[in-house]
């Protein structure tokens, strides 16, 4: 008697977990391979020594317009483990004039919140917030700037700042069709789908620990310290997977998904393109209770921070496209960025709490036009092989969404391959 057929998952992302969790409720014999000793990727949480507690490795916010990543949620059942404001709201700081404003989008799709001063950006007219609809009929070689920044005002404070955030490129470089697609999914569809969701604890804690448990549910055979060195073919279909200490035969009828780095991909992956230039992020985590009443985050504006996020006994700050810093000493960053966070949250400027900084040279791909014409589909030339990640066309920017999107597109090419194309 036949078992269920088999699935080869190899990576433990968050495409990689969306893939996994995906066939097994599809009913497959899943098999999770990851190099690492732990899941989760760019994305995961752990203890840090000099600190003395547990923290994130980046800051990742959800809004509830991201429906991939929260039918992933609802899924794994790590709902519960989010929090956030009610409603839409982001607050603002500018250091360079110490104005504070909070935008505050209406729940429905028609904009009415642009005609109260006080739902948006000090200085801003109602009219301003029309430019984005430029962003549809933009050709593919635009960039943000040369579509959104003739208003220098609204620009700095409010489409850069997200523009920045979604892409992690600079707004001059950054695709203005695929920053389009973000805010089309989010501050386009109203209100209802800009409510901040953030993690309770950590991301471990609500997108990868219960996402292993799903799996474990289920039946899902998971192997750390699995890095996969080779593929092998056999005619028009993937053979067998090459580990560094042994070797997994892949029988006909079985799928491979590959959720691995984009250029771990490209070197497995006979004559796969993929982006070849990639962005800095730089994250400062600083050991400080702020009070519980202060906002769960605030956009900067004007300062070496971008986005400071209030967690528990920690404020952490966000600097995406961050090639000017990334250089820099680990301690003139955290004096430098300390100083804005300070301002930011209000708080004595003194000297420097205790701080871990963490510099990710190759956080994401350029979200520049150039680049997105060499991000791959699923779909390969080998029939089982099938392609997960943020890298790959989600027509997403490499974002949670867009990582948890092409692990359900992968999974259901292959589940659905001969019976209908991919959305």
């Amino acid at each position: 008697m036949t078992g269920p057929p088999r699935a080869h998952v190899v990576g433990a992302g968050l495409s990689g977990l969306a893939a996994a969790l995906t066939l097994a409720e599809a009913g497959h014999a899943v098999m999770l391979y990851e190099a690492a000793a732990h899941a989760g990727g760019r994305c995961r949480s752990y203890f840090d020594r000099e600190l003395g507690l547990r923290i994130d490795n980046g800051n990742h916010l959800l809004l509830s317009g991201n429906r991939a990543a929260l039918s992933y949620v609802e899924r794994i059942g790590a709902r519960p483990t989010f929090l956030g404001p009610l409603d839409p709201v982001f607050p603002f700081v500018d250091l360079g004039t110490g104005e504070r404003w909070t935008l505050r989008p209406n729940p429905g799709r028609v904009p009415w919140w642009i005609l109260r001063p006080r739902r948006r950006v000090p200085g801003s007219r109602a009219i301003d917030y029309l430019a984005p609809l430029r962003l549809s009929r933009a050709g593919p070689a635009a960039t943000v700037t040369e579509v959104l920044g003739a208003d220098e005002r609204l620009f700095s404070r409010l489409w850069e700042p997200l523009a920045v955030a979604a892409l992690n490129t600079a707004a001059a470089d950054g695709s203005a069709r695929l920053f389009g697609q973000v805010l089309a999914e989010t501050l386009g569809r109203g209100g209802a789908a800009c409510r901040p969701c953030l993690p309770r604890e950590g991301l471990s804690e609500s997108l990868v620990d219960p996402a292993l448990a799903a799996l474990g549910r289920r039946g899902a055979d998971i192997r750390f310290g699995a890095r996969l060195a080779q593929l092998h073919f056999i005619d028009d279909r993937v053979g067998e997977l090459t580990f560094d200490d042994t070797g997994v035969g892949v029988a006909a009828g079985e799928a491979v998904v590959l959720a691995v780095p984009a250029a771990v991909a490209a070197r497995l992956v006979p004559g796969l393109a993929v982006p070849n230039r990639h962005e800095p992020i730089v994250n400062a985590h600083f050991q400080v209770e702020a009070p519980a009443e202060a906002p769960f985050f605030i956009g900067v504006v004007g300062g070496a921070a971008q986005w400071v996020f209030r967690k528990r006994g920690v404020l952490s700050v966000t600097v995406s496209a961050a090639d000017d810093l990334v250089d820099r000493p680990a301690e003139e960053l955290r004096d430098l960025l300390w100083r804005d966070t300070a301002a930011a949250y209000r708080l004595p400027v003194a000297a420097a709490p205790p701080a871990r900084i963490v510099k990710e040279r190759r956080a994401t791909f350029a979200a520049a036009p150039s680049q997105l014409e060499r991000r791959p589909r699923a779909a390969t030339a080998w029939e089982n092989l099938v392609l997960a990640g943020d890298y790959t066309d989600t027509g997403l920017p490499a974002t949670i969404e867009g990582a948890i999107r092409s692990g359900f597109a992968a999974a259901r090419h292959w589940l659905y391959r001969g019976r209908r194309t991919e959305r």
